[in-house]
């Protein structure tokens, strides 16, 4: 699929919590460096074969990734088996700051040394660090290492292949999800999810008891919005992006942010739920359904909660939609020592049918061979967020989106709790965005 980057800005794309979505917080490790040879050799001459070639030559690969809250412990994993399966490659994994991962691996690229060769990079900031020049095409690579587009799931393919090339390699996609308390549920008599705006509503007024303080959903006013919103918005029939311009203050959008405050007023969602309240009340049996993300799924594994996990159930009126993000491995510019290059698409091909420790950390895989493996269909949360994989959609391909949608996320806080009608939140969204784009 051939898609070109549209250039908006030259400013550098901002750290936002969107991108960060699906890597834990927790500060990690550091780990060491490592210098590149600075071959002149290019990644089109690499070419591992997916084995131990014997006459193929030692390297080191220093790959960086911001898994600092425990599921780095899961790509630890995936590091240690490789490394252990074959002695010509050795893979060094750092794991930095996920806060600070993207102002970090910035700095290193500008730099002549201790810069990664491998990337771990979310599949909306692609577009960005192609447009600067700091990634290279991952197609010859792949080839001569037997790793095939057809072998991943579409949507991130489609999203990485700018102009003609293949930037990004996915490992996994993490859409927005629906958990439910099964106790709740049971006790309100409802023997199945819902699966559409009906049914939900249905469900919530049900799963209501104001006496006991316990509501049906908890609407958040902040994160995870940024998954919610663009889902509902989606769903209804609108957009974010119109091709030229941000499109959130539309009909279909404003529809979605009524619906939401609307949940309030009815009285099936507390009126102020701050930052990670909707959680604390799953956390506590008093908020029944709750849209997070799959990496959720260690923290109520640990609470000990009865909990469900399904689809995101189809709220607006157009078509079924759900918001996700995608986890990708990409190869830096100048990682031009031949054999580090062979030993990357060594690395990718293991990894490509040896990521199930990946998908216990509770993420969906991107690679059909493991997703049409026993061992993933045996997991029940990963094979359920898998289910939405045909109708995923990303950050718009846009540069600098995430500067640009920044106004979403208070005026939407504004309108949901009360403090600015549903139009005027979003007008001035709008607003703040063109600002934000010099238009």
């Amino acid at each position: 699929m051939k898609k070109s980057v549209k250039v908006l800005s030259t400013t550098l794309l901002a750290m936002s919590l969107v991108t960060a979505a699906g890597c834990s917080s927790d500060n990690g490790n550091n780990g060491g460096g490592n210098t590149n040879s600075g071959g002149t050799n290019t990644a089109a001459e690499g070419n591992s074969g997916g084995g131990n070639a014997p006459a193929a030559e030692k390297a080191d690969i220093l790959f960086w990734t911001p898994f600092s809250g425990a599921d780095g412990e899961f790509m630890k994993k995936i590091v240690e088996k490789y490394n252990g399966s074959q002695d010509t490659y050795k893979v060094k994994l750092v794991i930095q700051p996920n806060g600070e991962y993207y102002k970090m691996l910035d700095v290193a690229l500008s730099a002549s040394k201790d810069r990664p060769d491998l990337a771990i990079m979310h599949v909306d900031q692609i577009p960005t660090y192609v447009n600067k020049g700091q990634l290279q095409p991952m197609d010859d690579l792949a080839a001569a290492s037997g790793i095939n587009k057809a072998d991943y799931v579409e949507a991130p393919v489609n999203y990485e292949t700018i102009d003609g090339k293949w930037y990004g390699i996915p490992l996994d996609i993490h859409p927005l999800v629906m958990y439910y308390n099964k106790d709740l549920f049971d006790k309100a008599g409802i023997a199945a999810p819902p699966t559409n705006r009906a049914e939900f509503e249905s469900a919530v007024e049900k799963l209501t008891d104001k006496d006991k303080g316990v509501y049906g959903y908890a609407v958040p006013t902040l994160w995870p919005q940024q998954f919610i919103f663009p889902s509902l918005v989606w769903q209804n029939g609108g957009d974010l992006w119109n091709g030229t311009d941000v499109a959130y203050n539309s009909p279909e959008a404003v529809e979605m942010v009524q619906w939401m405050r609307g949940l309030v007023e009815q009285g099936f969602s507390p009126a102020n739920v701050q930052q990670d309240g909707e959680n604390t009340l799953f956390l506590q049996g008093k908020n029944a359904i709750q849209f997070n993300g799959p990496w959720m799924k260690g923290q109520f594994d640990e609470a000990g909660i009865n909990y469900g996990v399904a689809p995101v159930p189809q709220i607006g009126k157009a078509k079924q939609a759900v918001y996700a993000g995608s986890h990708n491995f990409v190869v830096t510019k100048d990682t031009t020592d031949a054999a580090v290059v062979k030993g990357i698409g060594d690395f990718l091909k293991y990894v490509s049918t040896n990521s199930m420790d990946w998908a216990a950390s509770g993420q969906a895989l991107a690679s059909k061979p493991m997703l049409e493996s026993a061992e993933f269909k045996a997991l029940p949360m990963q094979s359920s967020v898998a289910q939405a994989f045909d109708y995923v959609q990303f950050a718009p391909n846009v540069l600098n989106w995430a500067t640009i949608s920044d106004p979403i996320w208070g005026e939407l806080s504004n309108a949901i709790l009360g403090k600015k009608d549903a139009q005027k939140a979003m007008d001035d969204a709008v607003a703040k965005s063109r600002q934000a784009m010099n238009k």
